[in-house]
């Protein structure tokens, strides 16, 4: 499989919104990425269920909803019936990770769970091969623009032989500082699915940024 892009809108001119949905749309892009942040879990605050259903109604790509909230569980159905495709939460957020897992998948949408930097992948071990997309944060959690973590490649790499060796069918998805410097390097440690915000919004030609990220 080629790798995915998830475009990132948290970096969008939400003044015209529809005009960078739109933009996604007809560009080579994969997926919209929607950062929901409560402000408590992270410190900041985005969108969230409304106008998730907003987007939906304009979005012609996979919704792909990544949750830096605290207490997930209250809001899953909220965000399934707003058009999630893939729901990620974070492992950091869960006390009961497995039944929040179950929980998404019962709904019949795919169940992603991101770490924050500092937490290990071989936590996931026991519960790999539940789960659909496992986001690693390449940078802190909250605000775009950020510096790539540089040890974020050896993460990557042991995520990728764990989920071989449990036979797990989990994509890996980064997100957090990636730009054309590092997108080869981070499909060759076995990233699935790259997250992309401010490199693109902030390019003069988004769509072309769009293909040659695809590219790399």
């Amino acid at each position: 499989m080629s790798h995915l892009i998830s475009t990132s809108i948290l970096n969008a001119d939400f003044s015209n919104l529809q005009k960078a949905l739109e933009m996604i749309n007809t560009s080579e892009a994969d997926w919209f990425h929607l950062d929901i942040m409560d402000g408590v879990f992270v410190p900041n605050i985005s969108f969230g269920p409304p106008i998730v259903e907003q987007i939906k109604k304009h979005a012609k790509k996979l919704l792909d909803v990544h949750l830096m909230i605290v207490e997930p569980d209250k809001y899953i159905e909220r965000f399934k019936e707003s058009g999630a495709g893939y729901l990620t939460v974070h492992y950091e957020a869960c006390t009961h990770l497995h039944r929040t897992i179950q929980n998404i998948k019962s709904l019949g949408i795919k169940a992603g769970v991101a770490l924050n930097p500092h937490t290990p992948v071989e936590l996931l071990k026991e519960i790999i091969q539940d789960i659909d997309l496992v986001l690693i944060m390449t940078v802190e959690p909250g605000f775009g623009g950020q510096t790539f973590i540089q040890h974020s490649y050896n993460k990557i790499v042991r995520l990728k032989n764990m989920i071989k060796e449990t036979g797990s069918s989990a994509l890996i998805e980064v997100d957090g500082g990636v730009d054309l410097s590092n997108t080869r390097l981070l499909v060759d440690s076995g990233v699935d699915v790259l997250v992309v915000g401010s490199f693109i919004f902030r390019s003069t030609n988004p769509q072309d940024t769009i293909t040659k990220l695809k590219l790399a």
